[in-house]
């Protein structure tokens, strides 16, 4: 990649973080964002707020998590990243936030996974949710990155969420998906719960899911 557009890739990604905080869904500093850049990865500082990055706060780090460019130290979640990337040369961006409502049902320990909104099963089929482990540690990855290899979303046990996707622009989509998602979910269960899809319409999606990837 040449210099213009590294610096193209941090402002997608700065632009998106403040989205992410306009919509309460990263607080203070916490969560990251990363992006492919070529054989490396982009991803935010430690320590940094999503809602106000600035370009000097995003680091390039090689597949293994090895700091390359940048004066400050790279997420705590970086190896979590790299070994997403590993599994799904498909995905191209991360972004793992402490969203409220999809952060709730990762602390009670519930997967998404209940078929109550058309999108959700498009997008996601469900979210299911990784064992606990201590934020930044070795045992986070392994307990959460081998989800990937059939998710595209993942709830952090006492956490937050983390997702992938083609590009920055569609993690941010996906993660306003599964934090509405997560929000209807709860509220239907004060309403006394919701219908579910039936079988058939579930199929009806899947295929239609397949044929929008063909």
């Amino acid at each position: 990649m040449t210099l213009n557009e590294i610096s193209e890739l941090k402002k997608q990604i700065i632009l998106y973080g403040k989205k992410l905080g306009e919509k309460n869904m990263s607080p203070a500093t916490s969560g990251n964002i990363s992006a492919r850049c070529a054989d490396n990865i982009l991803i935010s500082g430690s320590g940094t707020c999503l809602a106000d990055l600035s370009e000097d706060e995003i680091v390039l780090i090689d597949r293994n998590a090895n700091l390359i460019d940048g004066k400050i130290k790279p997420s705590s979640e970086r190896n979590l990243h790299t070994a997403i990337y590993a599994i799904r040369p498909d995905i191209n961006a991360i972004i793992h936030c402490h969203s409220p409502y999809a952060s709730a049902f990762a602390v009670c320990r519930i997967p998404l996974s209940k078929p109550i909104i058309s999108e959700n099963v498009f997008y996601f089929g469900e979210i299911p949710v990784a064992p606990y482990a201590l934020p930044g540690s070795e045992k986070l990855v392994e307990n959460s990155a081998k989800f990937f290899a059939k998710h595209n979303a993942v709830l952090l046990a006492n956490h937050g969420i983390i997702l992938g996707a083609k590009d920055i622009k569609s993690a941010y989509y996906l993660m306003e998906t599964a934090e509405t998602y997560a929000q209807i979910y709860l509220n239907s269960m004060l309403l006394g719960g919701a219908k579910e899809l039936s079988k058939k319409e579930i199929e009806e999606l899947y295929a239609l899911r397949c044929a929008a990837k063909s």
